[in-house]
């Protein structure tokens, strides 16, 4: 009973930990919404900087956090209520869609591979950096079937979204892209959840073709990486 007690309370720690540190991140971004404020970098860091003081280990956090990963499913689904809002307007541009949904998806296979190549990643580091470009619950999970570490896979989802998310504003600002559907793609495809995010900052119709390249995308590349990992298992 102790024990179960034990386990109960580290586990509502940590996870009131967590949720503290994002309500914190998010009001810090709020007043100074500088890129590295963003609550998906602050976040991390914070809670980071708390397991280094408690001494804690990752194994005791993820224990205890383990419920809210599991909520990035569901999260993720979510995005569907605003591409269904706007499925006429993906009616009348599924070409040009899946055109730059294709597209996106083999960029980021192959400056996955080019940058593991480039540092010299071998073997598990490797496999955990080529679903980078996909939403982390379905990452965490390919990662984990084509020999990657699902945890670095996670983390390297988190940069992909905060310096895709980065990127993409810097391009708004310095391309003009008068296209609704054009602003929305950019940030789905480059940036997944956390452009997805941005995007329905931006604007509603922004939002929804994010969302929508983004869960395609993510489709594409969950099919094609376990084959491009085949592949460089027979190089």
């Amino acid at each position: 009973m102790r024990a179960e007690l034990a386990t109960w309370l580290q586990a509502a720690f940590w996870s009131a930990l967590t949720l503290g540190c994002y309500a914190a991140a998010r009001r810090i971004h709020r007043r100074w919404p500088r890129w590295w404020l963003m609550p998906l970098a602050l976040t991390p860091a914070l809670l980071g900087a708390c397991v280094l003081a408690l001494h804690a280990s990752y194994r005791d956090y993820r224990q205890g956090t383990h419920w809210l990963v599991l909520l990035l499913g569901p999260a993720t689904v979510a995005f569907a209520v605003p591409i269904y809002e706007q499925r006429a307007l993906i009616r009348r541009h599924w070409r040009v869609l899946l055109l730059g949904m294709g597209a996106g998806s083999a960029t980021a296979l192959l400056t996955s591979w080019a940058l593991a190549t480039l540092l010299g990643l071998d073997g598990a580091l490797r496999l955990s950096l080529l679903p980078r470009s996909i939403s982390t619950p379905f990452a965490m999970e390919v990662s984990g079937d084509i020999g990657g570490l699902p945890e670095l896979t996670a983390v390297f989802v988190v940069l992909t979204g905060v310096l895709g998310t980065v990127v993409g504003d810097l391009m708004l600002t310095r391309v003009r892209l008068a296209s609704a559907l054009a602003r929305g793609a950019l940030f789905g495809v480059g940036a997944h959840a956390a452009g997805t995010a941005r995007a329905h900052q931006v604007g509603p119709t922004e939002g929804a073709v994010a969302g929508l390249v983004m869960v395609l995308t993510g489709l594409l590349n969950v099919l094609a990486v376990p084959l491009l990992a085949w592949l460089l298992r027979q190089l």
